[in-house]
Parts: C-alpha cells; sequence; structure tokens
C-alpha cells in the first residue's frame, strides 16, 4: 500500500525536524518535503504532489491562513493546522477550520519538544484521517464574507410555533469536521429553539473561542457548559474542552453536570457520555444528531437514545468531512433520518412544527 506523503511547513526548524521524525516513525507515511514557510512550500507542494501537509499559523512572509485561503481555492488538499494553545491561538484555529483546515494539534507553548512527543499519537491520526477525508474547493470570498468570516452562514428563520411539550432537547455529536457542521445547525435556529446540548472532540483552550464564535453568529445563546446550570430553551451548551458534558434531572429541571472523570473511548469529552445521559434522563423529549467525525464515539449511545424514544438524525456520507461516527451511528441502527448536513436543521425545526420536511432518506 503507497505511504502517505507530507509535507511540514513551519518556520521553526526544531518543530520540523520533530514531526518529520514523528511522521516517519509510522509504517504507512512519509515525511517528503519541509518548508520554513508558505512561498517554500508553495514550491514544494507542486513538485512533491504530497497527500497532506501540516501547517503552521503564525510564519514568516506569507501567514498560515493567508496561504490556507489560496491553497484551498487554487489547490484543495488535506491540511492539519499546527496551532499554540492560546486564545488567540485557539480564533485563528477556527478561522483554519472554516477555511477548509480537516484539524488541528496543538502544540505546546513551553517544552516543545517533549510536548510533541506526547502527542506523536494524536498527530499521526489526525495525519490519516486527513488523508482520507472528503477535501472541497473554498469559494472566491464575497466584499461581505470577507468582511465578516462565517456570517453568511447565519440564514433567516421564521419563529417555531409554540410546542405542546417545552421539555425538548437537541443532543449533538460531532469530531472533525464538526466545528463547521455545528454552525450549519445552529445558524437557522430561531431564538426560541429548543435547548441544545453539543459535544465536540476538542482539547482544553479551544471551546471558549468556538461557543464565542458562535454566539455571535447564531440567534440563540451560545456558551460553554458550566456544571450545575439549568438547560434552558434558546440557548446552546457546549462541552468545555477536555471535561465530559452530561445531563441529570434536578426536580423537574435539566441541569448540566460537566466532570474530568477519565476518558470514554479515548475521549473527553466524549459524545457517548452526551448521548447515555440523554438516553437515561431526557427519553423520548431528546432529538439527536450525529454529525461529521472519525472513530465510532457515541453511536451505541445513541442507539440507546433511539431505544428510549428519541428522534435521530444523522449526516450522510457525501456532506461529511470523515464519515465515521455517522457511519457507526447508522451500523448500530441508531438513526431515523440520514440526511445532507444542509438538510438537518431544517428537519428537525419542521419536525418540531409537526410539518412536513420534503424528501427524506428514511432508515
Amino acid at each position: 500500500m503507497p505511504k502517505i506523503r507530507v509535507v511540514v511547513v513551519d518556520d521553526s526548524a526544531l518543530v520540523r525536524s520533530l514531526l518529520a521524525e514523528i511522521i516517519n516513525r509510522q509504517p504507512d507515511m512519509q515525511c517528503v518535503g519541509a518548508a520554513a514557510d508558505p512561498l517554500a512550500a508553495r514550491e514544494m507542494i507542486r513538485e512533491l504532489d504530497p497527500d497532506v501537509i501540516t501547517l503552521d499559523v503564525e510564519m514568516p512572509r506569507m501567514d498560515g491562513l493567508e496561504f490556507l485561503s489560496r491553497l484551498m481555492r487554487l489547490r484543495p488538499m488535506p491540511v492539519v493546522m499546527v496551532s499554540t494553545l492560546t486564545e488567540q491561538g485557539a480564533e485563528i484555529t477556527l478561522r483554519a477550520l472554516e477555511l477548509g483546515a480537516i484539524d488541528f494539534v496543538a502544540k505546546p507553548r513551553i517544552g516543545v519538544s517533549q510536548g510533541l512527543s506526547e502527542l506523536a499519537s494524536d498527530i499521526v491520526d489526525k495525519i490519516r484521517v486527513a488523508a482520507a477525508a472528503q477535501v472541497k474547493r473554498l469559494a472566491s470570498p464575497t466584499p461581505a464574507a470577507a468582511a465578516a468570516p462565517g456570517a453568511a452562514a447565519a440564514r433567516p428563520a421564521a419563529p417555531l410555533p409554540r410546542l405542546a411539550s417545552t421539555e425538548k432537547i437537541i443532543c449533538i455529536g460531532a469530531s472533525t469536521g464538526g466545528t463547521e457542521a455545528i454552525r450549519e445547525v445552529l445558524a437557522p435556529m430561531p431564538a426560541d429553539a429548543p435547548a441544545i446540548v453539543i459535544t465536540q472532540h476538542m482539547p482544553p483552550g479551544f471551546t471558549t473561542s468556538f461557543a464565542t464564535r458562535l454566539n455571535g453568529l447564531c440567534k440563540i445563546r451560545v456558551a460553554e457548559a458550566r456544571d450545575g446550570e439549568r438547560i434552558l430553551p434558546g440557548h446552546a451548551y457546549i462541552a468545555p474542552g477536555g471535561r465530559h458534558l452530561r445531563i441529570e434531572r434536578s426536580g423537574s429541571n435539566y441541569v448540566a453536570v460537566v466532570d474530568d472523570t477519565e476518558p470514554v473511548n479515548r475521549h473527553r469529552p466524549s459524545v457517548e457520555v452526551l448521548f447515555k445521559s440523554c438516553a437515561r434522563v431526557i427519553g423520548p423529549n431528546a432529538i439527536g444528531i450525529m454529525l461529521t467525525g472519525m472513530g465510532a464515539d457515541g453511536a451505541s449511545a445513541m442507539r440507546e437514545m433511539k431505544d428510549a424514544g428519541s428522534y435521530n438524525y444523522v449526516q450522510d456520507e457525501a456532506s461529511c468531512v470523515v464519515f465515521g461516527m455517522p457511519r457507526m451511528a447508522i451500523q448500530h441502527g441508531a438513526a431515523h433520518e440520514v440526511l445532507p448536513l444542509t438538510q438537518i436543521a431544517p428537519a428537525v425545526l419542521a419536525r418540531l412544527a409537526n410539518a412536513p420536511a420534503g424528501v427524506r432518506h428514511r432508515i
């Protein structure tokens, strides 16, 4: 089987050397080149035709975002960003994912050598996923889109009719490719939508910026979940990076439980943890949504949700960056409907309003 050919782009000679060493230790991949800046990388990509590139955010001669934007318009290919664990680094990384990067690795600010070595398995896993991911060409930005990145995704939505039950909660799980998929689902939600709880695989330091970014684009209020807070309509709650989110009952209310118990399916936060609690506590008042992501996290728990009476939507393969988690949810018999990403929010709203939602691929 041909090896995954990787080009490393980073202005640090130490980081380039470490990443090349990590990649070359793998039997299924090879670092075929390392560039110190995007202009050198451009020539290297033309010459070497790699399968994946790793791209630093902050570099001389041209910053990583500008290079990524040009790359995804002119020569789309899988990109794994290498970003710093800072608030600014998190915001830039989210913009990179919006531009089409498949995933990111957060390198430590100090102790880079040891830090990257500890992240070796995560780095190569993400390169493997990127190599198999679906990459879409980035459209040339309009002046409005360039002035307000991501704002064009927010579409007007009519208010929901008053629901017979105020107990409904929408439960979302996602991983690779999920930041943009979640935005696509949340943006059409009206201000009076049911409460939404979300687990997106993301490390500490990034979910705060993710929630803030979504809150500026959506009619509902979006924030990181806080332990013990009441789950309310018109709000979306994101599991904090590195911590699990569960839903529990407190009298007649739903409340968020946030903790740092052991990882589940190698993840913390884990979709499995959230969905299991939704099956146990919310039951038929839950609406489950499984979006793009690698692995199988949450698939069996989503089946538990279905068995408990929830109605579940799964993103289809054609619109996924990575079809792993949706595929496994389907294989577990957890899906009621498999839909393109752009049809999920309208279908959910139509179901809540007891209105037809057009043609659906029923399971």
